[in-house]
């Protein structure tokens, strides 16, 4: 919020993100899942699974995989390699949003991953409107214009 007070928030369309190839708009923020040293020094997991994608396994099963597990794995289930780079694990990085990110065996925490809409100008105005504790409610009232902005 203060980043976006300041007008210092950015917000990138991110086509590689997901690993289903849908772009997801990924709030720029420093310690989060699109700080790229946070990024690469993630062990690469899917244990949610939330995104993973069937495929015919050579015993005529399904099977399922997912660009954002480690490569090893991906690739033995035949996944493409093309499809590796720069995918993150949304499942874990959205939870992590909501305060439900895991604790690794080795003690390590799940980053989150922000993300939003591109026009950051709404919430600058609710934050005029409702300041900062604003709740669900009040961002869906606004939103759906049943509540006045400030001029």
């Amino acid at each position: 919020l203060a980043k976006i007070k300041a007008g210092e928030a950015h917000v990138f369309t991110d086509g590689r993100a997901s690993p289903t190839g849908f772009p997801f708009k990924v709030f720029q923020l420093s310690g989060t899942g699109s700080d790229r040293g946070v990024f690469h020094d993630r062990q690469k997991v899917c244990d949610l699974g939330y995104l993973r994608q069937a495929y015919v396994r050579d015993n005529g099963k399904v099977g399922w995989r997912c660009a954002s597990e480690p490569d090893k794995a991906f690739l033995k289930k035949g996944g493409d390699p093309d499809e590796i780079p720069g995918r993150k694990c949304v499942c874990n990085g959205l939870m992590a949003n909501l305060h439900l990110g895991q604790t690794r065996p080795d003690g390590t925490i799940e980053d989150a991953l922000m993300t939003c809409g591109a026009d950051l100008s709404i919430v600058e105005r609710l934050l005029e409107a409702k300041g900062d504790n604003y709740t669900a409610r009040d961002a869906l009232e606004f939103v759906m214009g049943t509540v006045e902005s400030p001029a």
